[in-house]
This record gives C-alpha cells, sequence and structure tokens, in this order.
C-alpha cells in the first residue's frame, strides 16, 4: 500500500546512488588512477550542488514548515537543517579542495582530505534521509490527506525546479 510521502520515499531511494557513490569513490581513492577519482569527484560535486542540496533546500522551503506546523513547534526539524548546514559546508570543502587536485597524481594528504569528506557526506546524508523516513514521514503519513500530500510534493517538486532555474 502506498504512502501519503510515497513521492518523497521514491526520491531519497532515487538519489540512493548517487549518494553510495560517494563511498565508493572514498573507496577508490590511493587505488584509482587520479584521472578516475576526479572525474568520478566532478560527478559527485555535480549531484552535490545541483540535486542534493536543492532537495535540502526545497525541503527547507516547504516540508520542514508542515512537519513544524504538525508537532507544533518551529524548532522540531531544528537538527535537521543542522544537517543540511553541515553537508553544504562539507560539499563546499570538496570543491573548494578539487582545485588543487592534480590529474596525475593525488598527494597522500589529498587523498586523506578526500576520503575524510567523502566517508562523512556518505554517512551524514544516509543518517539524514534515515531520521526523516523514520520520524518525519510516519508523522506525516498520519496526518496528511492524500490529496495534502500531493500538493504538499507540488510544491516541493515546484520549489526545487524554481531553485534550479536560478542556479
Amino acid at each position: 500500500m502506498a504512502t501519503v510521502t510515497q513521492p518523497l520515499r521514491d526520491e531519497h531511494r532515487d538519489l540512493m546512488p548517487q549518494i553510495d557513490a560517494l563511498q565508493t569513490l572514498a573507496d577508490k581513492v590511493g587505488k584509482a588512477s587520479a584521472g578516475e577519482i576526479l572525474r568520478d569527484l566532478d560527478q559527485s560535486l555535480a549531484f552535490l550542488a545541483h540535486h542534493l542540496l536543492v532537495h535540502a533546500q526545497a525541503e527547507e522551503q516547504v516540508l520542514y514548515p508542515a512537519i513544524a506546523q504538525l508537532y507544533g513547534a518551529d524548532a522540531a526539524t531544528a537538527t535537521m537543517k543542522r544537517d543540511h548546514a553541515a553537508i553544504a559546508q562539507m560539499t563546499t570543502a570538496l570543491r573548494d579542495l578539487r582545485p588543487s587536485l592534480n590529474s596525475e597524481q593525488l598527494t597522500a594528504e589529498n587523498q586523506q582530505a578526500l576520503r575524510r569528506l567523502l566517508y562523512g557526506l556518505h554517512t551524514l546524508v544516509r543518517v539524514h534521509l534515515a531520521k526523516e523516513e523514520e520520524v518525519f514521514l510516519p508523522k506525516l503519513d498520519a496526518a496528511l490527506s492524500p490529496e495534502e500530500g500531493r500538493d504538499l510534493f507540488a510544491r516541493m517538486e515546484n520549489t526545487a525546479h524554481a531553485l534550479m532555474d536560478r542556479a
């Protein structure tokens, strides 16, 4: 049986291969060629900037206010917003590291920095999505009618498209 929040659960499922690619890339650092690492890193950076962070912004603008209203407390999603801020900071650190990476060879220091950021992002994002799905989405499933759910997720999708258009 489909739940009211199935569209968001489906979106999370669709994001998972790219999220898991962060861990796969971290595992390859020091083993694969620098050129292969940089190619995969560029793909991951594009995913983070153009998909994951846009998803996070749409949640903050549409989903989290709805959750806060259900809980009767604006602070109900404060920890989730903090996760988003940490994901954005780590993405920026990864993007800032990229120009210093040499396509011929990665230094031991660069390898360590890459692994730290990639493993950190992977773990943080997976835990963040699990918290949404285990804590917030069941609350929405119980509180929203199918029509309210469709409206909420349509607004999230429209917000995400507007954010991408501005980028």
